[in-house]
């Protein structure tokens, strides 16, 4: 990946992912409050930002992995 899409893709794919995983976490500890929404989106404020630091040190991490598995299994 070049350009602008080496910085979106890792934001984008961070923000999903903290979405989704912020939603699950808070239903699990909580349940179904009448304000699930309110602590929802205040784990995903936290997370998100957290997430795509993440993902730009993570991918490069797991790109190197990846090709290394598919060197020792063979593709």
């Amino acid at each position: 990946m070049t350009g602008k899409a080496r910085f979106i893709f890792p934001i984008l794919m961070a923000g999903i992912m903290a979405f989704l995983m912020t939603a699950l976490v808070t239903w699990l500890n909580l349940g179904l409050p009448p304000d699930f929404i309110r602590h929802w989106l205040a784990a995903f404020a936290i997370a998100w930002p957290c997430a795509a630091a993440t993902a730009f040190v993570a991918i490069p991490v797991a790109r190197r992995a990846t090709g290394l598995i598919i060197r020792v299994i063979g593709e």
